[in-house]
């Protein structure tokens, strides 16, 4: 399995809505920090969608990935077979072996039935690409195993975030004891829950890899069996500072960190 980025990794960096630096991260600013920290693979995310680049903006990228060894993965939201067809074209254009798709988008939230359709219309598409759906807080492990399994093609997994599903009340234990068989990809995400000082309630919030509450050994050992999943990808939940650059710089020193102790997990 190889480690590697994406543009959740530095999030602030390239921009959060609301909180557009003046100079956000692109492609080329990514991939410099592929090389900053000497990863080889980089997820593109739909927080700098794909989609919206134009064809010599595409080949730039593809050609200087090539160049420098980078294996690029590709990221989009809201899973129609239409946004399957237009991304399986552009992993197609950019040497992509990954699509991961967070499944929602805006006020388009399908059924578990009109995903699998979706699915089944798209496996055709799925040509030299693996098609990951991300665990993104609606859907429980159970209904995601369900729908992959509907969907009946090796080319479609699960793009297993170790975070995310604490939103539909899931903990990570019953997310890989479910999804484990189904993993194409892993997203590396530590977090820590700390009581709230009037003692009514919880707070979860990001922290570098290593620091929070994931076994990453363990995690990878519970993976490693069913040899699926080939990537693993460090996203962060940086919590913000007072000023923007200062929370990019903590980000920045955030994912020095994570990867720093990442490394000896990984090849």
């Amino acid at each position: 399995m190889k480690l590697g980025i994406s543009s959740y990794t530095f999030g602030w960096a390239v921009g959060v809505p609301g909180h557009k630096p003046p100079r956000p991260l692109d492609e080329h600013g990514l991939l410099d920090k592929c090389g900053e920290h000497g990863v080889k693979v980089l997820q593109i995310g739909d927080n700098l969608p794909l989609h919206t680049f134009d064809g010599g903006r595409l080949e730039r990228l593809a050609a200087r990935a090539g160049k420098e060894g980078v294996q690029l993965e590709v990221g989009a939201r809201g899973l129609t077979a239409e946004r399957v067809a237009e991304y399986a074209t552009i992993a197609s254009r950019l040497n992509a072996r990954l699509i991961r798709f967070v499944i929602d988008d805006g006020e388009y939230r399908p059924t578990p039935e009109q995903i699998v359709d979706v699915l089944l219309q798209s496996k055709s598409m799925l040509n030299g690409v693996v098609l990951g759906i991300e665990n993104h807080d609606r859907f429980r492990a159970e209904t995601l195993r369900q729908i992959v399994q509907g969907a009946g093609s090796e080319r479609i997994g699960i793009c297993l975030d170790t975070a995310n599903s604490l939103g539909s009340g899931e903990g990570l234990q019953t997310v890989l004891a479910t999804l484990a068989p189904f993993t194409v990809n892993l997203h590396i995400k530590d977090f820590q829950v700390e009581r709230v000082p009037h003692l009514m309630g919880f707070v979860v919030s990001g922290r570098p890899a290593g620091t929070g509450f994931l076994d990453v050994p363990s995690i990878l050992k519970q993976l490693a069996p069913f040899d699926r999943c080939h990537t693993a990808i460090l996203e962060l939940w940086t919590p913000p500072e007072a000023r923007l650059e200062e929370t990019i710089s903590k980000e920045a020193a955030w994912a020095g960190q994570s990867l720093q102790y990442l490394k000896s997990f990984f090849s």
